[in-house]
């Protein structure tokens, strides 16, 4: 990541308020400590993380967090796991109550990066 993407990222992340900052910084950090190499930008104003032909992005949303993948597929599992948690087509709605449960969500990152097309 070049230092004006870093800055750009960074400063989306502190413009958010507390709690939801520190729970987006965690997300980063977990992404990118299983995608060192991943190349981020902030595709659609939100910070985007690309591997090959897999993307996930991050977003502060009114009333929560969003994890967007670029498919349900991705976001299967996750939801048989977590019923209780809101979910979209491709993405994952985290309000504030919701618990972060960071190793399942590295599961959709990984399913995402690595499987980008259904199948």
């Amino acid at each position: 990541m070049n230092s004006q993407v870093a800055e750009e990222v960074m400063e989306y992340f502190q413009a958010q308020p507390e709690p939801r900052r520190e729970r987006l910084l965690a997300l980063h950090q977990a992404i990118l400590a299983a995608y060192p190499k991943a190349q981020v930008d902030m595709g659609y104003r939100m910070p985007t993380y690309k591997a090959g032909d897999g993307w996930v992005a991050l977003a502060n949303q009114k009333q929560h967090i969003s994890l967007y993948t670029c498919g349900y597929h991705h976001i299967e599992a996750f939801k048989q796991a977590h019923p209780g948690v809101k979910t979209g087509k491709g993405c994952i709605n985290l309000r504030d109550r919701d618990e972060l449960p960071m190793d399942d969500l590295i599961q959709v990152v990984r399913h995402a990066i690595e499987h980008p097309k259904p199948g």
